[in-house]
């Protein structure tokens, strides 16, 4: 008796056979992802999960908050001139030689991940901290939202905020300064 032969694997879409779960090695096809991309963009997702009998993709970008999908981006504003160098002070000048930016003296505290930046719990709420408050290191300053998760930050430093450098509402980068503390 004659073994049955193998049926043949129905082509995809593209022509090509399936692979099976139980090849060794699967390829990406990088003109498939990049027809994936343009998908993606010409129709404004956000987000795209195909999955296979021996693959899955997912892509995912990030649109800018509170951007419209579609919006054209601004002109690039025109280069500053470039002024002349000011002429050098006479030796007798009462001037010191080297200034110091107000800002030198403080602690920040930075951000300790990307995300939306909120002084306060609820809109209608107090903020956490206010210019003039005094913190210790478990002292709450702010709320970082990420993901759809709400991040309490604490100060990890003592000290009285003289400087909030976000507004509230305002996206925020891993490392961004949001507060200066002036220790005590």
């Amino acid at each position: 008796m004659a073994a049955p032969e193998e049926q043949s694997k129905p082509p995809n879409r593209r022509g090509r056979s399936r692979r099976e779960p139980s090849d060794p090695v699967a390829s990406v096809n990088m003109d498939e992802v990049r027809e994936l991309i343009a998908l993606m963009s010409d129709n404004g997702l956000t987000e795209l999960e195909i999955e296979g009998e021996a693959f899955r993709v997912r892509l995912r970008r990030d649109l800018p908050t509170g951007s419209a999908q579609h919006a054209e981006m601004p002109a690039p504003a025109p280069a500053p001139v470039p002024q002349p160098a000011p002429a050098a002070a006479p030796a007798h000048s009462a001037a010191p030689a080297t200034e110091t930016s107000p800002d030198q003296d403080l602690q920040t505290i930075p951000s300790p991940i990307v995300g939306t930046f909120y002084r306060s719990p609820s809109p209608n709420a107090d903020p956490f901290v206010k210019i003039g408050s005094n913190i210790e290191h478990d002292t709450v300053v702010c709320i970082i939202e990420a993901m759809k998760l709400m991040n309490e930050i604490q100060a990890e430093a003592t000290g009285e905020v003289v400087k909030i450098y976000v507004e509230n509402g305002q996206p925020v980068e891993y490392g961004q300064p949001l507060f200066g503390i002036k220790p005590l």
